[in-house]
């Protein structure tokens, strides 16, 4: 990425106040009575007077798995318009990043969120509580968690049930104790657990838990079948929390830090986004889950059990007055198809129907409707 196109830090503007604040806002709505929305120059503060001026330039904040894809489309987005501010694209993880995005509306607040799984309903409900109740939900394609070694690593080859036992707080509701991989399967080496990933923030941790390790816990305890839906919290501590004696490594939203601790420690195990593992075939290669390797036709099907969608959230409020956004969205759309940059990126294309879906949203700027979610 050229960092000439894409800043990397998040800028607003200057906060206005007292009566400086309250002539800006009357001199605002002459400019919209005679303007429009689509006229207008810098974005509009509209958090009900409690925001900070005004903004000209696209933000975006949320998943590092989807970071790459974002500040690809940026950088094409500003080839076109190159008298365009450039866009301020952070990696701050899912989690984090939508906690920035719902916080509320106007230049102080983030357009976009990158997200590595979908928006969960109290989620929504805190958006809208802070008067964000109108976002757009584009799915922009399809990646897998991808669980990598480097290339002199001893060739695992996992079940999500090894990866429950080694990984887990309590397995079977017992401490885990755990300290070699041959202690989880007497068919895997004994060399020491040691798995680089990402932190509780990060969307790609929130895949681990649900695509993963649910699926090996409901395999090792036949019990907890069925009560994720009866008690949602009690299968999270039973099922889902992860060890914190150093087996597994918070490596923070830095992907790019995780294949060097691979190449310094063969024996360790990382967890990042396909995309990463596709850049970086040369020095790292896939673990299979249940026989299967993380690749691009393995994850389109969904024959490789750690695919997952990828989104954007977009607040349909500041389509209406931030400089760029529509164009830098159909800018998206363009470029997510099978031929397209974002796939020679890492990227597994969505079907289809789903791009046709996600380009009907941008176009008609369709708000998600919150009853979807979970």
């Amino acid at each position: 990425m050229s960092h000439g196109a894409v800043d990397e830090g998040r800028r607003v503007g200057d906060r206005p106040s007292g009566e400086t604040m309250s002539r800006y806002v009357q001199a605002l709505a002459a400019v919209l009575s005679l303007a429009g929305a689509g006229g207008l120059a810098a974005c509009v503060d509209q958090a009900a007077g409690g925001g900070a001026g005004a903004r000209d330039q696209i933000t975006a904040v949320g998943s590092s798995t989807v970071y790459p894809f974002t500040t690809i489309v940026a950088e094409r987005y500003l080839a076109d318009a190159p008298r365009a501010r450039p866009p301020v694209i952070e990696s701050t993880g899912t989690g984090a990043g939508i906690k920035l995005f719902c916080a509320g509306l106007g230049a102080a607040h983030p357009d976009i969120v990158d997200a590595s799984r979908r928006l969960r309903r109290h989620e929504y409900a805190e958006c809208a509580r802070h008067g964000v109740d109108a976002i757009l939900e584009v799915q922009i394609g399809i990646d897998g968690i991808a669980f990598a070694e480097a290339l002199d690593g001893p060739r695992m080859a996992l079940t999500p049930a090894d990866i429950y036992r080694a990984l887990a707080l309590a397995p079977g509701g017992r401490p885990n104790r755990a300290r070699l991989w041959r202690d989880v399967n007497p068919s895997l080496p004994a060399i020491p657990i040691q798995v680089y990933g990402p932190p509780a923030t990060s969307g790609t941790r929130d895949a681990l838990a649900e695509l993963v390790m649910a699926r090996g816990c409901e395999v090792v305890e036949p019990d907890t079948v069925g009560l994720q839906e009866r008690d949602p919290n009690a299968f999270a501590t039973r099922c889902q929390r992860i060890r914190e004696d150093g087996a597994y490594v918070d490596a923070g939203e830095n992907d790019n830090l995780i294949v060097q601790k691979l190449r310094a420690n063969p024996d360790a195990l990382g967890i990042f986004g396909y995309g990463y593992l596709e850049q970086n075939g040369d020095v790292v290669r896939g673990v299979a889950l249940n026989g299967v390797r993380p690749g691009y036709a393995t994850i389109a099907s969904g024959r490789y059990p750690g695919a997952r969608a990828l989104y954007v959230y977009v607040k349909k409020a500041h389509l209406r007055a931030i400089p760029g956004l529509r164009a830098f969205l159909r800018r998206y759309a363009a470029l997510w198809g099978t031929d397209g940059p974002l796939v020679k990126r890492g990227l597994i294309a969505s079907p289809p129907n789903v791009q046709r879906r996600a380009a009907t949203i941008i176009a008609g700027e369709i708000a998600l409707d919150p009853r979807e979610l979970r």
